[in-house]
């Protein structure tokens, strides 16, 4: 019988690069555990600078006689973001997935007694690794669990990129009756072949068996098995209310004896996209009540346990999501396997993000990729899409975007035509556009009223997609405000990072989806603050803070219960604003946030008013506060009489906390309306001149002339020194760079630097 050793103890690390090290013991390196990073400070905002280069890892794999009769594998959960294996110095198996599984075939390269195993981990840039860049932090280290596998000759098939060798495939055939297909391959890695059979055996919860078949088989090298059968009136995996899961035993045996063996959960349901019902689980339709979640953690980075996502997926239970968007990569498979288990529909992606390569037109790793997450994810219930790209038209959109993501689309399709296709657009992508027929849904990544626009907008823009493409699902597949909760205003607004700001945009985001059935959901970003190196935003360093929590997962903006409010059945009450103690006005409005439909409010132990009305947040207006503390509470009453309170103490006080405020970095002279040192009086038309450079030319196109480098650094100089650019020059171009807001460029402005441009010949 086959076994699985953890093999994450008693490691060396080092960050010098050496080849040596492939074959050499590490000089003066500290002992790890798996999982590691090496970016779990600096990755976050911690005091070093960002590091991201090459590594080693190493560890003695001690082998006796026996063990040389067995076949070894070496299973590496991931390696951001690119691996190479090498045994006793040979390159054993090499990765450039980062969050994918990844195997090497040990055998060939062992000996007996002590063999050294070297594991070269890169998470610097590659312009032919995705993701290129990207709004998080490219965490390096062995981040995942490290197993070793040891088996018999005869085995389910390791070594296909997927992580069972079976497949599992479940359709409806109507009539209450399910069909259940099991396939996979058998591989001989001894000399003479051998005959076997497959056994299969479906149980419920209680072990009973309610479906069982086998396949006899001709093992030579390989051979591939497919059983089918029919399930009647199976338990439905019915999402967050009933996520049943039945157990697939799939066995090998060889002369009567069980060489391999594999149990793997699944559930039966049914699942529909339409575009104006929304999604349709088991024929009832639900509203996708989603979050978005990265895999890091506070001063962890992404080298996180088990217990660590079970801790996320208690936050996400308790918020009332009856979905996740797992963003932006391949996650953990356990945490799949927690999704699976509690009902929660999942949007599963590939990094395929902000930028295509410029030296790899075709886009190979992003293949390579999505056929790692399909095969390794396919036995997920739980998994409903795959997301085959993100904002990729941030910087360009071509024909060649196109020829891609319809790739892309065509080969999940044909790696699992069981499930849907999605993408995530960026709000620039037209509603009329081609983009939007290449996938089953449709998502847009929308902030208005944070990076553009109002908030109001978002009905609005959904509406007029809605009016261009009526057939076509679509939900939002990103929104939210960076929140910084110690921050609090009584008139919050854009950029001001305020937690009333935070439950103003996700109050209208909600009520939004509600009005409109076409409206599949929305999926918030993010369910917790995540790291990004390079960011220095709204009072932190290496963080984006959108989350509904905090990192460290220690603090629930209020956010995160108005969530809670419009989706969870589990009975609260919650006052806001607890974090905004002093209150220097003494009129203040009261914010109560419930899922209930009877609430009292108190103040300083007096009645304050009733609520009757079961709306998810009701506010208090004008309440006047007593100089000094003051004492609120509330009381929510639920339909057995059972009563839920909560309680928070502000203080009057005579003068402004000048705390709460965010106080914005002063910007240099040249980067405030840096526009205006140039004459905008006649703009003019846009003219593209044949053989001459234009504001369409890719920044490394004009960089390659010193005239046409001059004119951008003219106009641009002040905006190369950053990592976002330095990334995009072989794909973005001034026309692009004036659709992205942070650049700030007026319209006016275009015309007079193509002009300039036009000028100089190719």
């Amino acid at each position: 019988m086959p076994k699985t050793i953890s093999f994450n103890d008693n490691w060396t690390f080092t960050k010098t690069d050496s080849p040596a090290y492939s074959r050499q013991t590490i000089v003066q390196g500290q002992p790890v555990t798996l999982p590691h990073t090496w970016n779990d400070s600096d990755g976050q905002g911690g005091a070093e600078a960002y590091y991201r280069g090459a590594c080693w890892y190493q560890k003695v794999l001690t082998i006796n006689a026996e063990d040389l009769s067995k076949r070894i594998y070496l299973e590496i959960g991931a390696a951001g973001n690119m691996g190479e294996v090498y045994i006793n110095g040979q390159l054993a198996a090499e990765s450039r997935c980062g969050y994918a599984m990844f195997r090497a075939a040990l055998t060939p390269h062992l000996k007996q007694g002590d063999n050294l195993l070297a594991i070269k981990v890169d998470n610097s840039y590659n312009n032919e690794v995705y993701p290129l860049g990207a709004d998080f932090t490219f965490y390096g280290g062995l981040y995942r669990e490290v197993k070793l596998l040891v088996m018999d000759d005869i085995h389910f098939d390791v070594m296909d990129n997927s992580r069972d060798g079976v497949y599992l495939t479940q359709a409806s055939s109507g009539e209450g009756v399910f069909r259940l297909d099991v396939r996979g391959r058998l591989v001989n890695e001894a000399a003479a072949s051998a005959n076997g059979r497959v056994l299969v055996q479906l149980k419920d919860h209680e072990g009973a068996v309610v479906w069982e078949d086998s396949q006899e088989l001709a093992v030579a090298d390989a051979a591939e098995f497919e059983l089918s059968g029919s399930i009647c009136n199976p338990v439905l995996w019915d999402g967050i209310e009933q996520p049943y899961l039945y157990t697939a035993e799939i066995r090998a045996i060889v002369q009567e004896q069980i060489v391999d063996t594999r149990q793997i959960e699944i559930g039966f349901r049914t699942v529909e996209l339409t575009a104006d019902q929304g999604v349709i689980l088991n024929g009832k339709p639900i509203k996708i009540n989603g979050v978005c979640r990265h895999q890091d953690f506070g001063g962890i980075g992404n080298a996180i346990t088990k217990a660590h996502m079970e801790l996320d997926m208690e936050l996400i239970r308790e918020v009332g999501a009856n979905s996740i968007r797992l963003a932006h990569y391949q996650h953990d498979d356990y945490f799949y396997s927690l999704c699976d288990r509690y009902g929660l529909l999942v949007w599963a992606e590939i990094p395929y993000i902000s930028f295509p390569s410029t030296l790899d037109p075709d886009s190979r790793n992003a293949f390579e990729q999505l056929e790692l997450l399909i095969k390794q994810a396919y036995n997920h219930s739980s998994i409903y899409c795959w997301g085959v790209q993100n904002e990729i038209t941030i910087a360009v959109e071509t024909e060649n975007t196109y020829r891609i993501i319809k790739e892309l689309v065509a080969e999940a399709r044909r790696l699992d035509p069981s499930r849907f296709v999605a993408q995530a657009n960026i709000n620039g992508v037209a509603d009329d556009s081609i983009i939007n027929t290449f996938t089953d849904l449709v998502g847009y990544n929308l902030y208005y009223g944070w990076y553009y626009g109002e908030i109001k907008d978002l009905g609005e823009r959904l509406d007029d997609f809605h009016r261009t493409r009526p057939d076509k699902p679509v939900l939002v597949s990103e929104y939210g405000v960076d929140t910084n909760p110690n921050y609090h205003s009584y008139t919050p607004q854009v950029q001001d990072y305020t937690e009333e700001y935070q439950l103003l945009f996700h109050h209208n985001a909600l009520e939004t989806f509600k009005a409109r059935p076409y409206v599949l959901g929305g999926y918030v970003w993010n369910m917790f603050d995540f790291g990004s190196a390079n960011r220095k935003e709204g009072g932190e360093v290496g963080k984006n803070l959108k989350g509904l929590v905090t990192i460290d997962r220690s603090l629930k903006k209020d956010a995160f219960y108005l969530c809670k409010a419009y989706w969870s059945k589990s009975p609260f009450v919650h006052l806001a604003g607890r974090r905004f103690v002093n209150r220097h006005e003494q009129l203040n409005d009261l914010v109560v946030i419930s899922n209930l439909q009877h609430i009292r409010v108190y103040l300083n132990g007096e009645l304050l008013t009733e609520i009757k009305d079961g709306q998810p947040l009701n506010v208090i207006k004008a309440v006047r506060l007593i100089l000094g503390d003051n004492h609120i509470s509330v009381e929510g009453i639920d339909e057995q009489g059972e009563r839920y309170t909560d309680e928070i103490m502000l203080r009057h006080v005579l003068e402004s906390d000048s705390s709460y405020i965010y106080v914005k970095e002063e910007k240099t002279e040249h980067v405030v309306n840096w526009f205006e040192r140039f004459d905008l009086s006649a703009p003019g038309q846009i003219e593209v001149k044949e053989g001459y450079y234009s504001i369409y030319d890719t920044i490394e196109q004009l960089y390659r002339n010193e005239a046409a480098k001059a004119v951008f650094l003219k106009y641009f100089a002040h905006v190369t020194d950053n990592p976002f650019f330095e990334v995009t020059q072989g794909v973005m171009s001034i026309e692009k760079m004036s659709q992205l807001v942070f650049y700030g460029i007026p319209p006016e402005l275009l015309p007079v630097i193509n002009r300039e441009l036009n000028r100089i010949a190719k």
